[in-house]
């Protein structure tokens, strides 16, 4: 178990994915042009990432549940039920993903044994719940990233409601301005997403009406003609007016709490998430889309989004600092003759190489393990500590203990 171990990871083809970005990330060829959005590294049941074990390729969530302790790390072991925590992925948008948030722990509980006990297989189409863990995440740019993160502050969405949606929306934006308040804001909201065809039409074309002669004045009316392009006619071309819009240029990260709407647009970021794979949707997709479950989850809170740079933990690492508990994020670069060496470990570790070539060193007799861009690895806790050496960029998922 005190092994280095290179991961072979699933690619989820969603509709909304690059068809660039991931085989450019890999060294592969995309042949067929399919859409791929998602590297998923990690032991989610959904798509688990695969290692050799004498020879063969196992799962790694098989692998964990061999011995917990030593991988995991003792700690990690006890406080999350022998399970590793976390997820990473790479995330590849090409086009807006749906308007969605993610439920807390309760509601992941609940909503994940509500759907068991009424007998909705797994993969069925109206499946909320795929587990029943919450899942707070964190974005880091690897490309110019554009997201849509939370509500926007009261007086932004009204002023920006008057802009694109004088009349389409003129009752909700005046209830707005009298409740100016969390209350308020529900309503408003509320109202949005249970407008029927016929009512929600007039509103769309209003929109679009007015955002795209002006779409090189602000990318928030940019945004609503971008999403009308690929969702015509759906309630999803209305959320930048609601939510806050963020650009993240490399390096710069955002963490999402559960319970926060929020839809990503562009771009190709490192995502690291606790490991869950629960979505409730409102808009913009194909999808299943459970406008009242979206309801009861959301926290109808006005926020700024808050764009979070990396701070210095040694002359080589970074960290992102988040309020989780299941995963911290860091990012490792390396020059060549330079040599890094980790702090003890006390958990596990997924790192991924974005750029470069490095060598992994363990301690005492065990083989080192070389990574270029695109390959990704495990470290187990009971290796203890290591040295990296090469020149390269390495994005490290681990749990904070």
């Amino acid at each position: 178990m005190q092994r280095i171990r290179k991961l072979k990871n699933t690619i989820q083809t969603y509709a909304w994915g690059s068809t660039t970005a991931i085989p450019d990330l890999l060294g592969t060829k995309n042949r067929d042009q399919q859409p791929q959005a998602e590297l998923w590294m990690g032991a989610h049941p959904k798509a688990p990432s695969m290692i050799q074990q004498n020879g063969e390729w196992v799962s790694l969530l098989d692998f964990i549940v061999s011995n917990p302790s030593d991988i995991l790390g003792p700690k990690v072991a006890t406080k999350f039920d022998n399970q590793l925590p976390y997820l990473l992925k790479v995330l590849a948008a090409a086009k807006p993903l749906s308007i969605q948030a993610h439920p807390d722990r309760e509601q992941a509980k609940a909503g994940f044994a509500r759907e068991n006990s009424r007998g909705i297989p797994m993969d069925a189409f109206e499946r909320n719940y795929k587990d029943d863990h919450h899942k707070p995440e964190c974005l880091c740019a690897l490309t110019s990233f554009w997201g849509l993160c939370g509500f926007r502050k009261i007086a932004d969405i009204i002023q920006w409601g008057q802009h694109i949606t004088p009349n389409g929306l003129k009752v909700q934006l005046e209830q707005l301005h009298s409740h100016p308040n969390s209350d308020g804001l529900k309503q408003f909201f509320t109202a949005i997403m249970r407008l029927g065809p016929d009512e929600l039409k007039p509103v769309i074309d209003e929109a679009i009406a007015n955002a795209q002669p002006r779409t090189q004045e602000n990318p928030v009316f940019d945004w609503v003609s971008r999403i009308a392009m690929y969702y015509p006619n759906d309630v999803g071309i209305l959320a930048p007016i609601f939510l806050n819009l963020v650009q993240l240029e490399p390096g710069q990260a955002i963490f999402l709490p559960a319970r926060t709407l929020h839809a990503y647009l562009d771009g190709t970021g490192i995502e690291l998430m606790a490991n869950s794979d629960n979505v409730l949707r409102g808009g913009a997709t194909p999808k299943h889309i459970d406008v009242p479950e979206l309801l009861n989850t959301l926290i109808f809170e006005d926020q700024d989004t808050e764009i979070r740079i990396p701070r210095s933990i040694s002359k080589n690492e970074k960290e992102y600092v988040t309020p989780a508990q299941e995963f911290a994020l860091s990012v490792i670069d390396l020059n060549e003759n330079e040599l890094y060496q980790s702090p003890e470990l006390q958990s596990v570790e997924i790192i991924l190489c974005t750029n470069g070539q490095t060598t992994f060193k363990p301690p005492h007799t065990q083989p080192s393990v070389n990574i270029q861009h695109g390959e990704s690895i495990i470290i187990p806790a009971a290796v203890n500590n290591y040295f990296i050496e090469g020149c390269g960029t390495l994005y490290k998922a681990s749990v904070p203990v």
